[in-house]
């Protein structure tokens, strides 16, 4: 983790973009000793309620794109990855932007996607936090770990900036970034979509949708504690590691009710018989091979 910076030496900073993730930053940020003078927004939406609500919460402005020169040491746009290319270069006219500090927050996309501030003598990263945001939750960002990768000083700001938000910054390659937001899409909203499978089974199996989480809970908690204190191998149970191929086709039969959740059956299986410890493989695999 990186050292905590002296408060005096704190450079202020812009968030363009105030969505989920731009709202917890500008909430952690001054927490931290940052001040956010600046929410910038398009043009058509400056007065929306929650942006103002959050200036209000941090004593910041609401200003348009591109209306004024944002006056801070660092300007961290928050914007969704098909628009930061864009934003850059509709940003890079709009002010000097030399000595100034602009990171994205892609998790899949380089600092390169803000050539346009660089060639106006910006110092570009991408600073990317390893967490989940969602509306109405602001998740702390201690101990998060953050992908930066970028410009020697902007990726030095960045690390030390992260490191005053109680996270921690490694620096990743470039051509690995792809990949690597795959392995955060893996832990978090691909998880999500197992979960929405498993409540349609459950519900297909006759429970109570007000019981289904509770139903769950204590297995779901197991499970992952089991892989986070071991690992994959050690954590595996079920019918896969007992090699029970009649269980396995019954489930299969059933979940031709549930087209969708099949799909995720089949393809969660294929993966286990490929990674994981399964006893009669090859059984398994003849059955897969019918689906």
């Amino acid at each position: 983790m990186s050292k905590r910076s002296s408060p005096k030496a704190r450079p202020s900073i812009s968030i363009v973009g105030p969505g989920n993730l731009g709202t917890a930053l500008a909430l952690t940020l001054p927490a931290a000793g940052y001040e956010v003078p600046f929410l910038c927004v398009r043009a058509n939406r400056p007065g929306k309620t929650y942006t103002k609500s959050l200036a209000g919460k941090i004593k910041a402005r609401v200003i348009a794109l591109g209306a004024q020169p944002l006056e801070t040491e660092v300007v961290w746009i928050t914007v969704p990855d098909d628009a930061i290319s864009g934003l850059a270069r509709a940003l890079a006219p709009s002010q000097d932007w030399k000595g100034k500090i602009v990171f994205h927050s892609s998790g899949a996309l380089s600092s390169d996607e803000l050539a346009a501030l660089r060639d106006k003598g910006a110092r570009v990263a991408s600073v990317h936090p390893m967490m989940t945001f969602v509306r109405g939750k602001v998740p702390k960002m201690a101990g998060v770990s953050f992908a930066v990768e970028g410009d020697a000083a902007a990726v030095r700001m960045a690390k030390t900036i992260v490191g005053d938000l109680g996270g921690s910054a490694f620096v990743i390659k470039k051509q690995n970034k792809v990949l690597y937001h795959v392995f955060g899409s893996f832990a978090s909203p691909m998880v999500i979509a197992l979960m929405a499978s498993l409540e349609q089974v459950a519900r297909a199996a006759g429970l109570r949708r007000s019981d289904v989480k509770r139903v769950m809970m204590p297995l779901l908690m197991q499970t992952l504690r089991n892989h986070l204190e071991q690992d994959a191998a050690s954590a595996f149970s079920g019918p896969l590691v007992r090699g029970d191929v009649a269980t396995i086709c019954k489930h299969l039969d059933e979940l031709e009710k549930l087209p969708e959740a099949k799909a995720v059956y089949v393809a969660l299986t294929r993966a286990a018989l490929k990674l994981l410890p399964v006893r009669n493989r090859q059984p398994l695999e003849r059955e897969l091979k019918k689906q």
